[in-house]
């Protein structure tokens, strides 16, 4: 879901109506997310994305596409999902000093998404080590995200977003997109109403697969 895990395990327990105590559902969750993650692999569409933008340049500056990781996933749960060779070598584009995990101290205890605080650490973190000698703004960045909470968190940074949703997902929220796109779900109350962005103002879209990624559209040229 994209939230802390403690926070994500009550929305669930919640929505769900669970049989079981919530320590019993956690204590379930961790097990099976450890059996899981280990067999992870990258979502269609993502080798050659963060192949391309690796090596992409900026149609208007021409200076080269900076990436960077924000993800909720603790460093334990980061590291098995690590563990597999594609997976490893595929994260590894991006060097651990522009990663900013859960657990990051940096990170505020408990401002985790959906609020902004995990892309703006690594706002930070992206300027301190740009090869580019000007400075890059929230605006001129753009976010992938799976999860709704993730779009918000994107949205309050003041940055760009594409929300790339499990099929399931996007089914679950259809008649809400709009309002995921705008960081306006309201799936948890933290306040500052004036970093969430407004109804189909431009700043984020949708998309079914990292494959439909339109570089041209975001000023970005790729390999051919």
């Amino acid at each position: 879901m994209g939230v802390p895990d403690s926070t994500n395990s009550d929305l669930f327990h919640n929505w769900a109506k669970l049989p079981i105590s919530r320590e019993q559902f956690a204590r379930e969750l961790r097990e099976e997310v450890h059996r899981q993650f280990q067999t992870c692999t990258p979502l269609p569409g993502a080798e050659k994305l963060l192949s391309n933008l690796n090596s992409a340049r900026s149609t208007c500056s021409g200076e080269r596409i900076e990436l960077a990781l924000a993800s909720s996933t603790k460093t334990h749960t980061f590291d098995l999902k690590m563990s597999r060779p594609e997976t490893k070598k595929l994260l590894n584009i991006i060097p651990s000093e522009r990663r900013v995990l859960g657990d990051d101290p940096r990170v505020g205890q408990g401002r985790g998404k959906p609020a902004p605080d995990i892309y703006l650490v690594l706002w930070q973190a992206l300027n301190s080590t740009a090869d580019s000698g000007k400075p890059i703004l929230p605006s001129e960045c753009l976010v992938f995200e799976d999860s709704v909470a993730g779009v918000e968190a994107g949205r309050r940074a003041g940055m760009r977003v594409i929300w790339v949703p499990h099929p399931d997902l996007a089914v679950e929220y259809e008649k809400r997109q709009r309002e995921v796109l705008a960081g306006r779900t309201g799936m948890i109350e933290i306040g500052d109403e004036w970093q969430l962005g407004e109804i189909d103002d431009g700043w984020a879209e949708s998309i079914p697969s990292l494959d439909f990624f339109d570089y041209e559209k975001y000023g970005i040229v790729a390999p051919s």
